[in-house]
């Protein structure tokens, strides 16, 4: 049997809602946790019939990518389609859970799935985010250090881009006097006492703090672990908006526009003028990117691949690089098989769907 909130857990894992913006509103939205799953429908939004599909399915959550509530409900009486769709999942118990804009914020998220779909090498944040990583600085016998830094390694500290398991240590002495009451694991009370000692430092991700914390206290062998936190201004190279990357090989530029509508299953893109003959460096930001412009031009990308420009916006290109819009549903709706593909394995007991229901308000006559 699988609850829901193991669920959620695993979905967590890979986009921690602590990465979502602050706007958002990313996380279980109607449902109950403690819930058993009898299957699981993706989507990229919830409507009604999105809705209406899961229960016929027999899937008892529906994993979105965008929130059906994102802004505060005053009142449940079904005067409009985010009111109505919220009511038939209740009435049906049907859970709701969204990740958002902590899915775009992640390594092999949203952007990094748009960036494999176009063959892109070499990805990386395009917009990193700066003050979500800490520095842990602790103090432990030498013969203890080693096996500390393996289980905060578990927990999630020292990672580094491409690098895990990495930290800092110098060796020096500590000194300690302990109280009547104390009971030191090294010394005795009311006698001063010096130990070599290493001093090992690493990072984490911020969010993890109180698991970290956790960890260091029981794999310490003191009764009192001395340590300290430090907040940092880094950027975290796994973390950010947008991805950029570059192609195998440059594309003329027609040839890229092709190449463009046939992996993302295209009608039309709007795009500015091209600016030069061949492009070879690519950046991406599933639905609206715009704000991200300057960094795209910044990383020296050639084209800049997203969604729902308005039209004096396009002028920001500035002949400087070529802004394609492709819509933000088909920017978007590779979610579905990305989630597909990162829960499949991790639950065998229950179905996964991938949503049949278009959800894409927008259609162009051609």
């Amino acid at each position: 049997m699988t609850l829901i909130k193991e669920v959620i857990e695993v979905l967590e894992q890979l986009a921690p809602p602590a990465y979502q913006e602050s706007y958002d509103n990313a996380g279980l939205i109607v449902g109950s946790g403690p819930t058993e799953v009898t299957g699981v429908l993706l989507t990229l939004d919830v409507t009604e019939e999105v809705i209406a599909e899961a229960i016929e399915r027999n899937c008892n959550l529906v994993v979105a990518h965008h929130p059906i509530v994102f802004k505060g409900l005053k009142k449940l009486n079904g005067k409009n389609y985010v009111e109505r769709t919220v009511l038939k999942a209740i009435k049906n118990d049907v859970a709701i859970y969204a990740t958002h804009t902590n899915l775009d914020h992640v390594t092999n998220g949203v952007n990094w799935q748009i960036a494999q779909l176009l063959g892109l090498q070499s990805i990386r944040a395009l917009a990193p985010k700066k003050q979500i990583l800490s520095k842990l600085t602790f103090f432990s016998p030498i013969e203890n250090t080693q096996s500390i830094l393996n289980a905060l390694h578990e927990t999630g500290a020292g990672n580094v881009g491409n690098y895990s398991n990495c930290s800092f240590r110098t060796e020096g002495t500590g000194t300690f006097l302990p109280n009547s009451v104390a009971n030191p694991v090294i010394g005795e009370s009311g006698k001063q006492e010096e130990v070599r000692e290493h001093r090992a430092e690493l990072i984490f991700p911020s969010h993890l703090e109180s698991a970290i914390i956790g960890t260091l206290k029981r794999a310490h062998p003191y009764e009192e672990v001395a340590y300290y936190l430090q907040s940092l201004e880094n950027e975290n190279q796994e973390v950010g908006a947008g991805a950029v990357g570059e192609l195998s090989e440059p594309l003329e530029t027609e040839a890229f526009l092709r190449f463009l509508k046939e992996k993302m299953q295209l009608n039309v893109i709007k795009h500015t003028k091209p600016v030069k003959e061949t492009v070879q460096r690519i950046a991406v930001c599933g639905g609206a990117g715009s704000f991200l412009l300057p960094n795209a031009i910044r990383a020296g990308a050639d084209v800049f691949v997203t969604a729902d420009y308005k039209y004096h916006e396009f002028f920001d290109a500035e002949n400087s690089i070529m802004i394609c819009d492709i819509g933000h549903y088909e920017s978007e709706v590779c979610t579905k098989n990305l989630l597909h593909n990162y829960l499949s394995g991790k639950f065998p007991n229950f179905a996964l769907c991938l949503s049949e229901v278009n959800t894409n308000p927008v259609r162009y006559f051609v």
